[in-house]
């Protein structure tokens, strides 16, 4: 350090990132121990947004998407929810921005296209202006990919993606472990903005703060896999 430069302040911790962990932990959607990731790596937390699986956590959910996007300020014309977990999130946070006075129509897609009524892989509202994509974590940016050819191909623009959350680990793409996450990957390559509900070093700050005794004990293991595997 030279004689310019000074410690920086502590980060003053995301309240609404901390609460929406503390809500994952309570509903047994983030659950720790020793689990397998989809490249291979052994996780010490596992998030599963498909257990959210009732309209009391599903509602929940969203408005904590809803509050995040809100105070984001971005400027978006409707939701794109690509299948399959996209599609509850889409429908559920449109509800949800429409209770808070913020009525946006939304759309989604099939995984295979319909050749009978009203046919194609696109359901829902038009695709048109400035479109949202919501999903549940970025893991290798595949399914943000199609969704942009798909809403580009609808004639509309993708403005932004919101996740719930960020694991803020290097991504792993064809067996190559890449420098960069998956989040940052859409952000600087795809030059999308992402709006993270919460991410990883949010979740560390819950185990280094939180009463939860059974969950405190795996802060130094989510810490080490951070070290490791960290952006």
């Amino acid at each position: 350090m030279n004689a310019s430069t000074s410690p920086a302040a502590p980060a003053t911790p995301d309240l609404l990132a901390q609460e929406f962990v503390a809500f994952a932990v309570e509903s047994g959607v983030l659950r720790f121990g020793e689990f397998k990731t989809k490249a291979g790596r052994l996780s010490p937390y596992f998030f599963n947004a498909g257990l959210f699986d009732d309209g009391a956590k599903l509602g929940r959910l969203v408005q904590f998407y809803a509050q995040r996007l809100i105070a984001s300020g971005l400027q978006f014309d409707m939701i794109f929810g690509p299948a399959y977990k996209g599609i509850t999130l889409a429908a559920a946070l449109s509800v949800e921005l429409a209770r808070l006075g913020h009525n946006k129509p939304y759309a989604y897609n099939r995984k295979e296209a319909k050749d009978h009524g009203e046919g194609g892989t696109l359901v829902g509202a038009p695709v048109r202006g400035r479109v949202l994509i919501i999903d549940d974590v970025i893991s290798a940016g595949t399914s943000v990919r199609e969704s942009i050819a798909m809403i580009a191909a609808a004639g509309a623009t993708p403005c932004g993606v919101t996740i719930a959350l960020d694991r803020q680990e290097k991504a792993v793409e064809n067996g190559v472990e890449s420098p960069k996450s998956a989040v940052q990957y859409v952000s600087e390559e795809l030059q999308l903005p992402v709006i993270a509900i919460a991410g990883l070093a949010d979740l560390l700050e819950y185990l280094r703060t939180t009463s939860d005794s059974g969950v405190t004990a795996y802060a130094g293991a989510v810490q080490a896999y951070r070290d490791r595997y960290g952006v």
